[in-house]
């Protein structure tokens, strides 16, 4: 456990590696004892800060949502992040990737929620019941520590590597589609990159997204109406370069771009 002065050094420098664009190095390197409690009021300190500064939290994402993803890390569970408004990047508009350190993109089943979910005690019928629609995104990740030297601490710490997510223009009810069967296909200008299904975020996405309600709310935070949550990866992240023409294609839910440029 570290002190709340660390904490606050810690979380300045990866505010300050996004603003100069200077990555710093893993903060399990510098502080082995460093634990999950301070790698998230780290994330905390941070998010807190671009609230205060006009930020709005919009919702969350959940990382290591794949058994190999938290055997790769260690881990038995997964980890989660803040989406904020600014973090929102658009399919008409190109994307600057030296604004980025190593970006990388994701493939993901997003969730809009039309109510509020219960925390401690939140099921997958709670999920179902309280999302408006799933739609098809594409998450924009990236890593404030030098070349993705990650342990589990440094990318809680870091808003679990989140940095910016798009959303597709379709909108699908739960009980129009079968969460758990999605095939989802990764194109880069025209070339097949990566596939996945749903089911590859913890056998269903709803778990994925019932899992974050509950583990939230430990941290004072609720998922609530009009939130955008982002369950985990369907595919392998891809590393994104200025030129690459992504485009998601998803079964029953549409599709999704991001430009690079």
């Amino acid at each position: 456990m570290l002190t709340v002065q660390i904490r606050d050094e810690l979380a300045a420098d990866l505010a300050q590696a996004e603003r100069s664009q200077v990555p710093i190095s893993p903060l399990t390197t510098a502080y082995p004892d460093i634990d999950v409690v301070d790698a998230y009021e780290i994330q905390l300190i941070n998010i807190r800060q671009r609230v205060a500064e006009g930020a709005r939290v919009v919702g969350h994402k959940v990382g290591l949502s794949s058994l190999a993803m938290q055997q790769m890390m260690g881990v038995d569970e997964p980890d989660y992040g803040h989406l904020l408004d600014e973090m929102e990047v658009f399919e008409h508009t190109p994307v600057k990737a030296a604004k980025y350190l190593a970006p990388r993109v994701e493939v993901e089943v997003g969730f809009i929620l039309a109510h509020d979910l219960p925390g401690a005690g939140c099921t997958e019928d709670d999920v179902l019941a309280a999302t408006a629609a799933f739609v098809p995104s594409i998450e924009l990740i990236d890593t404030r520590i030098t070349d993705w030297q990650i342990k589990l601490c440094d990318t809680i710490a870091d808003n679990a590597s989140s940095a910016g997510f798009v959303l597709g223009q379709a909108r699908v009810a739960p009980a129009d589609i079968d969460i758990t069967s999605i095939d989802a296909v990764l194109t880069k200008s025209g070339e097949v990159v990566a596939k996945g299904r749903s089911d590859a975020v913890l056998g269903n996405p709803v778990t994925a997204v019932a899992w974050l309600a509950r583990k939230v709310e430990s941290f004072g935070v609720r998922l609530k109406a009009g939130d955008i949550v982002l369950p985990g990866s369907c595919t392998r992240a891809i590393d994104a370069r200025p030129g690459d023409d992504f485009v998601a294609d998803f079964t029953g839910l549409g599709s999704v771009r991001l430009v690079f440029e």
